[in-house]
């Protein structure tokens, strides 16, 4: 043989000899021990130094944004057991068939590429499965042929420490799709709009065949037309797979279909705000609880209606919907400003999670304390006249004063300042307790606010209010804000201080309180709106910020409108501004279907009550016109009326001291001396009774005077028995009888337990109660002019 033949043989046979002398190698460096190696070739774990991609989705699992990862690629890990299973399976059958066979290298495929290569013709790789991700994850340049040993190498090292499973994962991860697109979970977002579980057939055959030539074989407009580089690939691979799976062959006729493919550049970029707000809390894969049509919904109202309303300064607007379900508050819709990318409203601040002054729309928790604390029910009469705490002496926002006014209407028509007097007799909790409980962030001291914090004083965001009336809705518990469907233990969301499931307010006070707000009017129509909507608005001073916030069936919606540049505007008035939209978008989302729930249903412990329509009182005899009220037992305050009182007067006029010829009997209302000015300034003067009469150690103005009034005109108790010890026996529930002899021109009797009421019984009925309690008692029974008796008792529990 001559010494050119030799060369020859050698030329064409160098490669083959190189590859058989590189498995050599790679098995002597496996011989000598993973030490020496680890030395030679970084030991990350597979994936775990890798940046990846944050994919965002709704909750119905479509995509809002996917984020570049910190190396500018797009790429997101999925487990290998959430893909397909035709997906690797389809993989393996196009790059590499014996993956499941080979320690990482195929020395068959490397020998006949080395044949097959020697000449000008179309080339054909050799690397497995395993040598291109040895070369991708080490990033390897494997042009030399000393490169190409190193990535030999480098593929036996992987299989040594990691599974075949391990390996073929991260291929299917770090596998180049064209671009900045690497890995199945990215390419599968970035190029049909779907995650990878999701993919069809053909979209399948696409992800598998691209790697092996993604420059030739990019997705995009046309890419998957017929006769193109990766039309020729997908129908090979086809092919083969309908032979191997002919139950597939029932999607040929989809792989005619023309290619759905997007090019990275037509990404979504939804719900912006709301994503920013998530990649704070997590990062992978994240599905959310948005409901991408609410969203919408939201988005399109809020445009349409700061367009409608640009004429006078209403420029930006912001609204959050929570839907409160299974103990948790989950955000449906959340729109951060009018328009994201609008610098000239600074669109990209976040209206959800910005401090604001909330104006009155934390009245609602100073009432609900109230109702907790026994100081109200809603029918409470309660003062609104000039009146100072302190140096802080609030006004309303009409500037004017009403007078007396029953406790559910001064809530609904947002009066200041009975709202400052009940949060000044609030005990623990105040409402500074409640907002901190609540999860209220960055707080002043208490001092720091005053009584000021009740109507507007601090701040709060969207955000925290949100929560705050989703406690409401949660019965008085303690409640997280839930963005993640599927939240991790480390952040799963916007949880309040207090522990998750705590009480802050009572199931009765929270239902009060709702029940209240519902007989709020519409701004459209001036009635309660049908079905209920208990809502309420706020106005923070110099017109800044206006709120409206709305609870229908389990939903929760909050809308702000104001500007980012604190700007005022005295069209930035809650109910003006605000409340039009809060309802253009619940009607719109009632159109849409949406859900709103039943009748919420009072709690067991919560009882109605008739009281005198004008003291908010259990009515006495003489009260004119009751009314039905909730009240609390064992916290409402309820005692019997004294406002409407009974007088005799003489043929003059003049007050009497009793029946007797020419007296007659008038019914008087007694009311303070506030009160009656009051009255005098909105042209509405009360009738005033004459001056009292002497009559020897009372007068006739004395609450329970009666002219005819003897001993034995007072309630007198007849059951329980005085001095008897009454035993109660778990096993069978009694209760006791309460019996009481009233005068003759009494008609019903009021029963307590030391401070509780227990309710009416009218004449020659009794009262069944049940004692909540082993102990002492002090029973009062009342009747309606105000006389009252009392009796000990002492109840005890049988073994």
């Amino acid at each position: 043989m001559s010494l050119t033949a030799g060369r020859s043989i050698w030329r064409s046979m160098g490669t083959a000899t190189l590859a058989a002398l590189a498995v050599l190698a790679g098995s002597m460096l496996i011989a000598a021990g993973a030490t020496r190696i680890a030395r030679m070739l970084p030991r990350p774990a597979l994936g775990s130094t890798i940046p990846t991609s944050t994919a965002i989705s709704a909750q119905d699992g479509q995509l809002l944004r996917l984020t570049l990862a910190a190396d500018g690629q797009f790429r997101l890990w999925v487990a290998l057991d959430q893909m397909p299973a035709r997906l690797p399976s389809a993989v393996l059958m196009y790059e590499d068939q014996w993956f499941y066979h080979h320690p990482g290298v195929n020395p068959a495929a490397l020998v006949r590429a080395a044949v097959n290569n020697r000449g000008a013709g179309r080339r054909i790789g050799a690397s497995t499965i395993t040598m291109q991700l040895a070369r991708r994850i080490y990033r390897i340049d494997t042009r030399s042929p000393l490169g190409k040993l190193h990535q030999i190498a480098a593929a036996l090292w992987l299989e040594v420490r990691y599974s075949k499973h391990d390996i073929l994962e991260a291929y299917l991860n770090l596998a180049p799709y064209g671009r900045n697109v690497e890995g199945v979970g990215a390419a599968s977002l970035v190029f049909f709009g779907r995650p990878v579980s999701q993919l069809s057939v053909p979209q399948i055959m696409t992800l598998a065949v691209i790697p092996q030539n993604p420059r030739a074989r990019r997705l995009g407009a046309g890419a998957k037309s017929r006769g193109s580089a990766l039309d020729h690939a997908r129908r090979r691979l086809w092919a083969r797979w309908a032979e191997v799976h002919p139950t597939d062959a029932r999607f040929s006729g989809d792989m005619d279909l023309p290619g759905d493919a997007k090019p990275p550049d037509a990404l979504p970029f939804l719900a912006p705000h709301f994503t920013d707000a998530v990649l704070r809390q997590a990062q992978g894969s994240v599905r959310t609880t948005l409901d991408l049509a609410r969203q919408r919904t939201l988005e399109r109202m809020l445009q349409s209606y700061v367009s409608e309303q640009s004429a006078i300064g209403i420029r930006n607007a912001g609204a959050l919907l929570l839907e409160v379900n299974h103990g948790t508050a989950q955000m449906r819709a959340y729109v951060g400003s009018a328009d994201y990318r609008n610098a000239e409203i600074d669109g990209q601040v976040n209206a959800v999670t910005a401090k604001r002054s909330p104006g009155s729309t934390l009245k609602p928790f100073v009432y609900a304390l109230a109702l907790d604390q026994g100081l109200l029910h809603p029918r409470s009469i309660l003062k609104d006249t000039p009146s100072s705490f302190g140096p802080f002496s609030p006004e309303n926002f009409d500037g004017r004063f009403v007078g007396p006014i029953a406790a559910e209407e001064a809530l609904v028509r947002s009066r200041n300042v009975p709202a400052v007097a009940l949060a000044s007799q609030l005990s623990r909790p105040t409402l500074y307790d409640f907002l901190r409980a609540s999860g209220v962030s960055h707080l002043n001291s208490e001092r720091y606010y005053g009584l000021a914090l009740a109507l507007g004083g601090g701040e709060v965001s969207m955000e925290e209010l949100g929560r705050m009336y989703a406690i409401l809705l949660n019965g008085g518990r303690a409640i997280p804000l839930r963005y993640l469907a599927d939240p991790p233990e480390s952040a799963a969301s916007a949880r309040p201080a207090t522990p998750l499931g705590e009480r802050l307010l009572s199931d009765e006070a929270s239902f009060i309180t709702l029940d209240m707000l519902e007989k709020n009017p519409r701004p459209d129509t001036g009635q309660p709106a049908a079905p209920a909507v208990a809502w309420k608005t706020g106005t923070s001073w110099g017109f800044h910020d206006a709120w409206s916030v709305g609870v229908f069936g389990r939903y929760v919606l909050i809308v702000w409108i104001g500007n980012f540049d604190n700007s005022g505007n005295p069209a930035f008035v809650g109910v003006q501004a605000a409340a039009p939209l809060l309802f253009r978008i619940i009607d719109a989302l009632r159109t849409q279907g949406l859900d709103t729930g039943g009748l919420r249903r009072p709690p067991r412990n919560l009882a109605r009550v008739d009281v005198c329509a004008a003291s908010g009182d259990l009515p006495n005899a003489d009260c004119p016109q009751t009314i039905a009220t909730w009240y609390i037992p064992g916290k409402s305050p309820i005692r019997v009326s004294q406002l409407h009182r009974r007088v005799y007067l003489d043929a003059s006029g003049r007050s009497a001291c009793g029946p007797g010829p020419g007296v007659h009997e008038e019914v008087y209302e007694f009311w303070t001396s506030d009160m009656l000015r009051l009255f005098r300034e909105a042209g509405m003067p009360r009738r005033l009774p004459p001056p009292a009469a002497n009559c020897g150690n009372l007068t006739t103005d004395t609450p329970g005077w009666d002219g005819n009034a003897r001993d034995g005109d007072a309630p007198q108790i007849v059951s329980p028995l005085r001095g008897v010890v009454y035993t109660l026996r778990p096993a069978h529930l009694q209760t006791l009888a309460l019996r009481a002899n009233i005068a003759a021109r009494s008609q019903a009797i009021y029963w307590f337990a030391d401070n509780a009421y227990l309710g009416r019984a009218v004449r020659g009925e009794d009262l069944a109660w049940l004692p909540a309690r082993a102990g002492h008692y002090l029973l009062r029974a009342v009747d309606d002019t105000g006389a009252v008796d009392t009796r000990d008792l002492d109840v005890e529990v049988a073994p």
